[in-house]
């Protein structure tokens, strides 16, 4: 079995494939920096148990990690934990794409798994792909595997907590499709405010970036990330992927290192 990580800013997702691409389990937890590889490694192999798969049956691991303090630990976790040495994605793997980034070191490892799967699951399309994380991405991936580059805003629930944490009288607010596009209350008309402003801006980018990425050609849209759903009655999507990254993660692995490679398998290292 596969395990693949996503560390963002507020959250490590996780997911379990088999040899067959079939993912057999998604988790998530909150993401939190000077956590011990200890700490992980408990909580990766308890969750890996109370859904009844054993974690003697991992044989790779691939990460992808935007917090770099977490990532050291959680080398050691795999290391110590699983015997197993992981794949990260950064600069230098194969990818299957051309980074058209001005600096393609500056691309979050995130966004390069989104677009590897988006590529891969619709080939020879012009894709943009909006991932709603802590910052929400828009990425826009040409039908020759180029990532063109993209947009970066202020995710929903940093948006909603930037609120809370810089206006003395508002409140937080549970997320959520608000019934009417204007609130006749404080916590209504946040979550108006959150709801409708993302909307607009998602519609926008996506039609600016296809008149100036794709020549006026519709791309196709891909929605991922935790809030993709909060949106999907807006017409803003062609697809939601929720797993998006994590197919992502497991067709970068697979590109670097086959099956058949040695370096997939367990490492030969003794655990302390």
């Amino acid at each position: 079995m596969i395990l693949c990580l996503d560390v963002g800013n507020s959250q490590l997702y996780g997911g379990v494939f088999d040899e067959n691409q079939k993912l057999l389990l998604q988790f998530r937890k909150t993401s939190q920096a000077g956590s011990s590889s200890d700490e992980s490694a408990i909580f990766l192999r308890s969750v890996l148990r109370e859904n009844g798969l054993n974690p003697e049956e991992i044989d790779r691991i691939a990460i992808c990690c935007v917090v770099p303090d977490v990532l050291y630990s959680l080398r050691s976790a795999c290391t110590k934990y699983f015997n197993i040495d992981p794949f990260v994605l950064e600069a230098g793997v194969k990818t299957g794409l051309k980074v058209k980034y001005k600096n393609p070191l500056e691309v979050g490892s995130d966004r390069i798994a989104d677009a590897v799967a988006a590529s891969h699951l619709y080939p020879n399309r012009n894709l943009i792909i909006v991932d709603f994380g802590t910052a929400t991405t828009v990425c826009a991936v040409s039908s020759n595997r180029e990532f063109l580059g993209g947009n970066i805003i202020a995710g929903v629930r940093l948006s909603m907590e930037a609120l809370e944490a810089k206006a003395a009288k508002l409140p937080s607010v549970e997320i959520r499709r608000p019934g009417t596009s204007v609130g006749r209350t404080t916590i209504e008309s946040i979550q108006s405010g959150l709801y409708w402003s993302n909307v607009g801006a998602i519609r926008e980018l996506t039609n600016q970036i296809s008149k100036e990425m794709f020549a006026g050609d519709k791309p196709m849209v891909i929605g991922t990330g935790g809030f993709a759903h909060l949106f999907e009655d807006e017409g803003l999507f062609d697809e939601i992927v929720p797993d998006l990254i994590l197919m992502g993660l497991y067709l970068a692995l697979d590109l670097n290192h086959p099956r058949s490679d040695p370096k997939s398998r367990k490492s030969t290292m003794t655990s302390c």
